[in-house]
């Protein structure tokens, strides 16, 4: 996908893609230096978007491991398919269907949950129900791993996970923060 079509649907659709940019070089390796790759068996994605955060993942994911993206525009998914990796699955779908979707891949717990998903422009419950499930679903000692564009949603993650800490990103637009949760 263009940018210049990414910026359309960014505009079109604020609320659930959360940009009108797609994220940087930068903000991509920011997000998944938190990630063991050859560790890591089963990656989720949240808010995928047109792919590009997901193609990083891929470059890095081992041979057998499965990566599940959930987006919800029609349009990203379409984008998302292109990419054609036996590895990824698109769920085009919303993520506080999570736990449907990994019962279906047969996986029962993800090693980390990578998301982008726009959380100060959902609905607070939502929100929440959705960072609990991803809780439920890491394994012990997994990472979630969540860009955002300011810090006004660090307590949801910390009232779920017990703590937080924060990267932040300059060379983004706008700048960005990696916030990163681990699950005792």
């Amino acid at each position: 996908m263009k940018s210049i079509e990414f910026l359309r649907e960014g505009l079109k659709n604020l609320k659930t893609v959360g940009t009108v940019t797609r994220s940087s070089r930068q903000l991509c390796q920011g997000l998944i230096k938190h990630v063991n790759f050859q560790n890591a068996l089963v990656i989720i994605e949240l808010g995928a978007g047109d792919g590009v955060i997901t193609k990083h993942i891929l470059d890095n994911m081992r041979p057998d491991a499965k990566l599940l993206a959930f987006e919800v525009n029609p349009k990203f998914c379409e984008s998302l398919r292109m990419i054609n990796d036996p590895r990824l699955i698109v769920a085009e779908d919303s993520a506080e269907r999570l736990p449907e979707y990994m019962a279906r891949i047969g996986a029962k717990e993800a090693d980390y949950v990578i998301s982008a998903l726009p959380f100060v422009a959902l609905p607070k419950e939502l929100g929440y129900k959705i960072v609990q499930s991803s809780y439920n679903m890491l394994r012990k000692s997994g990472l979630y791993i969540q860009v955002h564009y300011s810090l006004l949603a660090k307590k949801l993650y910390h009232s779920v996970f017990g703590n937080v800490s924060i990267n932040f990103v300059p060379l983004n637009v706008p700048p960005a923060f990696v916030l990163v949760s681990e699950k005792h």
